[in-house]
C-alpha cells in the first residue's frame, strides 16, 4: 500500500523529519533545485502540507497546489501564510498553541530580568578582563514591584502576567477588547499603557494589524526609564524607531527574541550595550520542540483520518 504524500516546505528537527518519512512519502520542497518548477510539475498530487512559523507558504506556491486541503505548521505564527486565500479557497491550516505558551514566558521574564539587570553586559564585563582589572561595573535597575504593560493578554500573555505576580509586580494590558474575566486592568490606550508602565512587554500576534505599532511614539511614551521586551513577532515594532530610541536614551534599553529579517539583525543593534538580543529562542527547549512536532504530526493523522484538525487557526 503506497503512503499518503505530503510536501514539507522546509527543515524542522531531524527527529521530526524522520518521523514525518515513516508515516508519509514527504517531498522536501527546500531540497528541490527549482521549487517552483518543481510544483509546476507535480503540485497537484499534494493535499498536504508541513510548514512552519519560519517558513510558512506564499500566494505564487499556492497557485501551484490546485487540489491543497490542508496546512499544518510547526510554530504559533501565522504571518507569513496568505490566510484570506486560504480561506477563500477553504484550506486548512492548524498551529501548535499553548505547548509551548510556558518557554516563551520563561523567556520574556527572563528578558526582563537581564535588561534591568544587565546579566549579559555584566558577563561580558567579567569575561574582558574588566573586574579583575579593579574596574567597577554600573548599577542596574531593580525588576520586583516594577509595573508591567503586556500588548496582547493572549495565552503567553497570560503565562507572563502569572511569573510577573511572583516579582510583585503591578500589570496592565492593551488589546483591542478587554479579556472577559481577567483580573487585571485593560488599557485600551497604548500610549496610556506605554507612559505608565516600566516594562512593555510584546505577546501579540503578528501580521498586517499589528505592523510597526510600536513606532517612535510608543517609544517616546515608555520613556528614558522603561524596558521594551519583544518575544511576539519583529514585524510588531518599527526597527529603525527602535534603534534610534536605544541609541538616544529615548528608552532605558530592551531585550528582543525577533526582528524584521530574520535572521540578519542590524548591525545597529548588535553594537548596542543596551538591549539584549537573542536569535528567537522561545520555545527552543528540547521538551517544548518535541511536544509541537507531535502537535504538527497529531494534526496531520487528525485531518487525513477525520477531515478535522485539532488546533485549526
Amino acid at each position: 500500500m503506497s503512503k499518503i504524500k505530503v510536501l514539507q516546505i522546509g527543515p524542522l528537527s531531524e527527529r521530526f523529519n524522520r518521523e514525518l518519512a515513516a508515516e508519509y512519502e514527504v517531498s522536501a520542497l527546500w531540497q528541490q533545485a527549482e521549487p517552483l518548477a518543481f510544483l509546476r510539475e507535480q503540485g497537484g498530487q499534494f493535499r498536504y502540507m508541513v510548514s512552519s512559523a519560519r517558513f510558512g507558504c506564499t500566494a505564487e506556491q499556492l497557485e501551484l497546489l490546485p487540489n491543497l486541503r490542508a496546512i499544518c505548521s510547526f510554530g504559533v505564527g501565522h504571518d507569513p501564510y496568505p490566510l484570506e486565500l486560504l480561506r477563500e479557497r477553504g484550506i486548512a491550516i492548524s498551529t501548535t498553541p499553548d505547548v509551548l505558551n510556558d518557554c516563551v514566558a520563561d523567556l520574556a521574564m527572563g528578558l526582563i530580568i537581564d535588561s534591568a539587570r544587565r546579566l549579559s553586559a555584566s558577563d561580558r564585563f567579567v569575561r574582558s578582563g574588566a573586574w579583575a582589572d579593579g574596574q567597577s561595573f554600573p548599577l542596574a535597575r531593580r525588576v520586583s514591584g516594577k509595573r508591567l504593560g503586556i500588548v496582547g493578554l493572549g495565552r503567553i500573555g497570560e503565562a507572563v502576567a502569572q511569573r510577573a505576580a511572583g516579582f510583585a509586580m503591578p500589570l496592565r494590558y492593551h488589546n483591542r477588547r478587554a479579556v472577559e474575566g481577567s483580573p487585571y486592568q485593560h488599557e485600551p490606550d497604548l500610549l496610556a499603557l506605554a507612559r505608565w508602565a516600566d516594562f512593555l512587554v510584546l505577546t501579540c500576534p503578528g501580521g498586517a494589524a499589528t505592523r510597526n505599532l510600536i513606532d517612535a511614539e510608543v517609544l517616546e511614551a515608555l520613556g528614558p526609564d522603561g524596558f521594551l521586551i519583544n518575544v511576539a513577532r519583529g514585524s510588531v515594532v518599527d526597527e529603525a524607531a527602535l534603534i534610534t530610541a536605544l541609541q538616544n536614551g529615548v528608552i532605558a534599553g530592551a531585550g528582543l527574541d525577533v526582528y524584521q529579517h530574520e535572521p540578519q539583525v542590524p548591525p545597529a543593534l548588535r553594537e548596542l550595550d543596551n538591549v539584549v538580543l537573542l536569535p528567537h529562542v522561545g520555545s527552543a527547549s528540547i521538551e517544548t520542540r518535541q511536544q509541537m512536532a507531535d502537535l504538527v504530526l497529531d494534526n496531520l493523522r487528525s485531518f487525513i483520518a477525520s477531515g478535522k484538525l485539532l488546533t485549526s487557526l
